[in-house]
Order: structure tokens, then sequence, then C-alpha cells
């Protein structure tokens, strides 16, 4: 990068993930000036900060004309789904992300499910319905196990896995009647449940061509041990070790190049992060979900290892030239804690003053992302229900762990709540228990 003119960079998003690409720019030293709209309280100390939604799809096209950034980064899945992309790519602005009808493999579940169906990639058998009677009537007469999905996009949330015909039936009402997820749950998809061991593969495309990242693993259930309600995720590792060779190699033959013909021949090819979340079944892995950008907190332990200039990669990504570059990373391992506030996912409480910032950020191998977070008479205090993501970076995963959860606990707000057990299964299988 360093032969090449840097760049301004407007960043789209306000959490962990956005904190952690806004980091790896900086660091790797091809920004000229690095913008975020809307950022938050650590994006603000190495990025200019301006005060529009990510989903104001006017706001943020009225910013990017008038600081007139190089790129534009749009991070999260909603700003995708509305079509920001396509309105900055129409007002002559460089933008990295796929389009609104690309970026259906998230925002339409059921859309993704036929489409994945018909290009013969693997995932679980579903049924997709609008009306929630009829849901019910399907519910009612399978005798396996199900997941009930809405089909919109619901902050990572919207997966209900139920153990009976009661709780799926349950999990229809929720999202279709109740409105769970709000218009999210207009349509379900309800698929058959999978056993195995989840891994989250990225890669990165220009339609045609894509190269991919260090895998990694997220965990979504806010208790140890895998319990309680879903969440946005409470920490991740990379690489992830269920993930070897031959699955990666199964991955990207059968999963993400015929999803990218697929999308192409829809006439939406596929430019940015494609995110495809894995259960690694006795049969081989099978696709859970597809996403339309980098995951959070994955984001956070994927971005630490990347040796490869992120510019660069967008940039050829954006022109169709990903086939001239190569992504290279360091060979060690990441993992992050995320430090949520008591109550989330539900319900909780915002504006709490966060203490041991400084002597946590000192510690070896330690990088904070704030996810959370908002300056408030001079303080820095809480601000939403992921608050920090504490990552560390290592030779090896438990190492990695040693050090994210010895600087975790110099962090205190009232109500803190964060897993005791990340990396868990990555520690069992590298001492030799490989059991899925």
């Amino acid at each position: 990068m360093s032969e090449m003119k840097k760049k301004d960079v407007l960043i789209v998003g306000q959490g962990g993930r956005e904190h952690a690409l806004a980091w790896l720019l900086k660091r790797q030293g091809g920004v000229n000036r690095l913008m975020a709209a809307p950022g938050n309280a650590g994006i603000a100390s190495i990025a200019e900060c301006f005060d529009v939604k990510p989903t104001d799809i006017d706001g943020q096209v009225a910013l990017a004309g008038k600081e007139k950034p190089d790129l534009v980064l749009v991070a999260p899945d909603d700003p995708l789904a509305l079509g920001l992309v396509d309105r900055l790519q129409a007002a002559g602005i460089r933008a990295f992300g796929p389009t609104a009808a690309a970026a259906r493999i998230e925002s339409n579940k059921a859309f993704a499910k036929r489409l994945m169906w018909e290009a013969g990639v693997p995932t679980a058998a579903f049924e997709t319905f609008t009306d929630p009677a009829k849901a019910c009537d399907y519910v009612s007469g399978i005798s396996h196990r199900v997941v009930v999905k809405a089909s919109g996009l619901a902050a990572g949330k919207g997966a209900i896995v139920t153990s009976s015909r009661d709780e799926a039936q349950e999990a229809v009402w929720e999202i279709m009647v109740k409105r769970a997820f709000g218009d999210a749950g207009n349509e379900v998809v309800i698929e058959e449940f999978m056993e195995g061991e989840e891994a989250s593969l990225f890669a990165i495309c220009d339609g045609r061509n894509y190269r991919m990242f260090v895998s990694a693993q997220d965990h979504k259930r806010v208790f140890d041990g895998d319990r309680g309600p879903n969440t946005g995720g409470m920490g991740a590792y990379a690489p992830a070790p269920v993930v070897t060779d031959e699955v990666r190699r199964h991955a990207c033959e059968r999963i993400i190049e015929p999803t990218l013909k697929a999308l192409a021949a829809e006439g939406c090819p596929y430019h940015g992060i494609l995110y495809v979340g894995l259960m690694i079944t006795r049969e081989g892995p099978k696709v859970v979900e597809m996403n339309s950008r980098w995951g959070d907190p994955e984001t956070q332990v994927v971005v630490p290892l990347l040796r490869s200039d992120m510019m660069e990669l967008m940039e050829a990504a954006i022109d169709g030239r990903l086939d001239s570059v190569s992504v290279e990373e360091d060979e060690g391992a990441a993992v992050v804690v995320m430090l949520a506030s008591g109550g989330y996912p539900g319900d909780y409480t915002k504006g709490f003053t966060i203490s041991g910032i400084e002597t946590a950020a000192e510690q070896e191998g330690v990088i904070l992302f704030h996810s959370g977070t908002a300056w408030k008479d001079g303080s820095l205090v809480t601000n939403g229900g992921r608050v920090l993501g504490v990552t560390a970076v290592a030779d090896d995963i438990q190492t990695a762990v040693g050090r994210a959860y010895r600087a975790a606990e110099h962090i205190y707000f009232d109500g803190i709540h964060y897993r005791k057990d990340i990396a868990h299964r990555a520690i069992a299988r590298l001492a030799g228990s490989t059991r899925i």
C-alpha cells in the first residue's frame, strides 16, 4: 500500500465490527482520512465520527457526497439490505459491500434457502410460510426437531431452536403473531435441526473470484455451557480447529462457488464479504445461514490476524480483480470475550460508567474493541447490550484465552456480564476430545 495513494475512507456502522475494521485500516497505514458514521467512543479515538444512523440512507449518501471519501465501507446488514451501496454507486461514490439484491442472501432467508437448494448447496431441509396457521399446522405433523427462523433481519437473534412440536408452534406464534422481531417475521423458515459443531467462514468476493480468511467460531448463547437465549455473539476465536483443510475445501467447492454462480445467474453478482455459517455434521459441512457482511464478534478475531492490505483487497473486490491478489495471515490465534450489559439480550440499562479500560489495554497482546460505548460528562459509559470486546492475540488459543480473561478482569461497570468459557470447544478439541 505504501506505493499507492492513501485513501479517505468512510465506515458506516457503530459496533465492535466497525471498530475492528477502523483499527485495521488505521494500523495498516493506507488511509489518509478515516471517518465513521455514526461510530462510537472507541472509533472516535482514531476516526472522525458523524452523527448519521446506518439506516438513514439519504443521510449517509448526503454525508458521502459532502465529505467525498475515496471509498465507503458499508459494514452492517441493515443499510446493505436497504440499498445503501446501490445509492452510493448511483451517486458515483465507490462503495464496498453487496447491492440490496445480492444482500438478500441474508436479508431474505427464504430467498437464500431456495437459492442454495436449487444450486445444490448442502443445507437443512426446509419449508417457508407467510401464514402462521399453516406454519403451525406444518409443525404439528412433524416428528423431528426444527429451527424456526424469521426470514428478515433480526440482529442475529431471529432463530429459535425447538425441542418439541409445542415449542415449534410457540416459536411460530412469537415470531409471526407477537411480532418478536417486527417485520422480519412476516415470513418464517422452518428447517430441520442439524446436529454438529458450528463454524464461521468469511470470503471476500468480486462477483466471480473470491479469497478466504481464517476460520472462526462464535458463541451465540448468553450463558456458559451454551445455555440461555441467542445473542448477537458473546465471544469468538480464530482459527477454529473444527475447520480442517478438508472442511475448508468442501466449503469452497460445494458452498461458496455454487452460491456465487447462482447469485450471478440471478443478475446480482456478489461483491463484498460473504459470511458462511456452517454446521459440521457427520455428513459433512452444511450451511446454517449466509450473511452479507463481516460477523460480529468474529471480525474482532479475524482482522487482528490479517497481514494482507485490507484497502487493496476491498479495491480489488470492487473492481473484479481478486484473482490478482492474495490473503496472507499470521499463524497465531485470537480470542475475543464480549462484555455485556446486565439483562442482555433482553432489557438492559445504559449509561453506567466503565472503569479499568486503560489497565486492560496495557496487557500483553490485548486489543479493546468498543461495541456499545459513549462519552457522557467526561466519562466512558455503556451504550448498548454488548459493550466491549476484549481481544487477545497469541501463538495459540489457550494462551490467547488466558490473556483475554486476565484483561477482562480489570474492567468493571454495573451489571457487567460475560461468559467464562469462550473457546471451550477449541481447547477440548486440541486436547484430543473431538466428539461432534
